[in-house]
C-alpha cells in the first residue's frame, strides 16, 4: 500500500504542473458561477426541470439543477481529461519505460494512477457543489428546499442531502474514470482516450433517446447519474441507488480489469 501511495504522490505532483488539470477544475468552478450570474441578470428559470421553481428562493436548488445538466458532457469531460491522459501521456513523453523499470512494481504504478484519477474527479465534484451553493447564497439565499413530493426540508438538512447526492453521483462518474483509464492504457494516445471517453458517454445518451430502445435505459451508465434524485422524495427509496451501483459495477469492473491486464503486460522495451 505504501508503494501505491508513493505513486499517487508522484502523480499528484505531475497533475499540479499540467494545464489540463486546471482546465477541468476551472470548468467545475466556472460553470456554477456562470449559471448564477445568468440567474442574477435575467428573469425566469429553466422550465420543466426539477427544482427549477426553487431556484430563486434557495441556493440549494442550484447545485441540483446543475448536476442534472452536468451529466450530459461537463463531468464526463472533466473525468476524461485526467483519466484519459494519466497513462497515455507517459507513452507520448517516452517516460513509461523509466517508470516501469523503477523499484516499484507495475501493480503499484497502476493503482497509484487510478487513485489519482478518481481523486481528481471527486475534487472537481466537491468544488462544483461548493461553488454553486456559495455563489447561489448571494442570489437566492440559504433557505429551506422543497422536495419532489411536495414537502420541505430545512436548509441544513438539504445541504447534507446535496452532498449525499454528490456521493451517489460519483458512482457513475468514477465508472467513467475507469473507462478513461482503459482507453488511456489501450490507445496510448491522450487525445484519443479523452475524446473516446467523452464520445462513449454521449453515445449512451443517444441510445437512451432512440425509439425502440427504451428497455435498455435502466442499464445505461448515463442513466445512473439520476439515481440521487430519490433522496429528495419522501419517503426515500434507496432502490434506484442500489440499482445504479450494481449497473455501474457492470461497466467499471470489466473496464478497470482490462486496463489492469493490459498495463501489466505492457511491453517495456517498446515503451
Amino acid at each position: 500500500m505504501r508503494g501505491v501511495l508513493t505513486v499517487a504522490r508522484w502523480e499528484a505532483r505531475k497533475l499540479r504542473s499540467q494545464k489540463r488539470t486546471y482546465l477541468g477544475l476551472g470548468a467545475a468552478v466556472g460553470a456554477p458561477l456562470l449559471f448564477v450570474t445568468a440567474l442574477a441578470v435575467r428573469d425566469g428559470a429553466p422550465r420543466h426541470e426539477m427544482f427549477a421553481a426553487a431556484l430563486r428562493s434557495t441556493a440549494l436548488a442550484i447545485p441540483l439543477i446543475l448536476l442534472i445538466f452536468g451529466s450530459i458532457w461537463l463531468f464526463p469531460l472533466i473525468a476524461a481529461l485526467v483519466a484519459g491522459d494519466i497513462v497515455a501521456s507517459e507513452d507520448s513523453n517516452g517516460t513509461l519505460k523509466t517508470i516501469l523499470t523503477r523499484s516499484l512494481g507495475r501493480r503499484q504504478v497502476f493503482w497509484g494512477k487510478a487513485i489519482v484519477a478518481a481523486a481528481y474527479a471527486m475534487l472537481a465534484g466537491v468544488l462544483f457543489v461548493v461553488t454553486a451553493i456559495v455563489a447561489g447564497i448571494f442570489e437566492s439565499g440559504f433557505n429551506p428546499l422543497p422536495t419532489l413530493t411536495g414537502g420541505t426540508v430545512s436548509a441544513w438538512t438539504a445541504t447534507g442531502l446535496v452532498f449525499l447526492s454528490l456521493a451517489v453521483y460519483m458512482i457513475p462518474l468514477l465508472t467513467i474514470v475507469c473507462i478513461g483509464l482503459l482507453l488511456s492504457t489501450v490507445t496510448r494516445n491522450s487525445a484519443a482516450a479523452v475524446v473516446g471517453t467523452l464520445m462513449f458517454s454521449l453515445l449512451l445518451q443517444l441510445v437512451a433517446v432512440l425509439p425502440g430502445l427504451e428497455g435498455l435505459q435502466p442499464y445505461l451508465l448515463t442513466e445512473q447519474f439520476n439515481a440521487w434524485q430519490v433522496l429528495f422524495a419522501q419517503p426515500i427509496d434507496v432502490g434506484p441507488i442500489v440499482h445504479a451501483a450494481w449497473v455501474c459495477l457492470l461497466y467499471a469492473v470489466p473496464a478497470l480489469g482490462a486496463a489492469y491486464w493490459v498495463f501489466m503486460r505492457r511491453d517495456v522495451a517498446g515503451g
